[in-house]
């Protein structure tokens, strides 16, 4: 991936303003924008905004789109541990699912933690789902030459290497701040990839600034980066 150069002229925004969807999507949208490069996070597509709207250029990163290119030609905020599994924890999810969690203090917290959203081609956070993060391929026809996978029958999504850690330590930091169980499979696999794949100077500084503006850095990133 790419490494982000940041601006030096971004300033936090936050401060100490209410924690959620809506807040987190907006200001990560100030903060990708005050980078002079940035890249999406499944693909590595070179991102361009028009006002709040991301936008990638199909021929410059040989992406192409699967099924759904309406989706395909926007930036959306993809949750890196779904929804689903942090407010299954929760009664109001129990009760009726994510609508009925919107009033949820709690989950609204969850669900606006910067440290859980990266900027993905909607098509590929679409087809991602809520499964499960997996390696079961070397072949990736999908989405040109995009090197990422899913496996719909089995619900299975495969990233690009150049991801695999800070997956890892973003699952880890949830499971860590918000006490979300991991299975064992899945925790043994994000401590692998923890190690296999140290933060690049883009994370670090990410981390950095995401901890001004929300208050709080992900120790796993902050730990490996000093």
């Amino acid at each position: 991936m790419k490494k982000f150069i940041i601006s030096l002229l971004f300033v936090p925004v936050l401060a100490n303003s209410a924690q959620n969807f809506n807040s987190a999507k907006n200001n990560l949208t100030k903060l990708y924008k005050s980078y002079l490069t940035q890249t999406e996070f499944y693909c590595g597509c070179d991102i361009a905004w028009v006002g709040k709207k991301g936008v990638v250029d199909f021929s410059k990163c040989g992406y192409k789109p699967r099924k759904n290119l309406n989706r395909a030609s926007r930036i959306e905020w993809e949750h890196v541990m779904p929804a689903e599994n942090f407010g299954r924890h929760l009664q109001c999810w129990r009760d009726g699912g994510r609508k009925a969690c919107k009033k949820d203090v709690t989950f609204n917290k969850m669900e606006g933690d910067m440290h859980n959203l990266q900027p993905a081609i909607g098509e590929v956070n679409g087809d991602r789902s809520n499964y499960r993060y997996s390696q079961f391929t070397k072949e990736f026809t999908q989405y040109g030459q995009c090197k990422t996978a899913v496996d719909f029958k089995e619900r299975k999504f495969q990233p690009r290497d150049e991801i695999r850690g800070v997956i890892a330590r973003t699952y880890l930091y949830m499971s860590d701040k918000y006490k979300i169980n991991l299975s064992n499979q899945e925790k043994k696999l994000m401590m692998a990839w923890n190690k296999m794949y140290a933060p690049e100077n883009w994370e670090c500084q990410r981390n950095a600034h995401i901890a001004k503006v929300q208050g709080n850095d992900n120790r796993f990133i902050t730990q490996q980066c000093k």
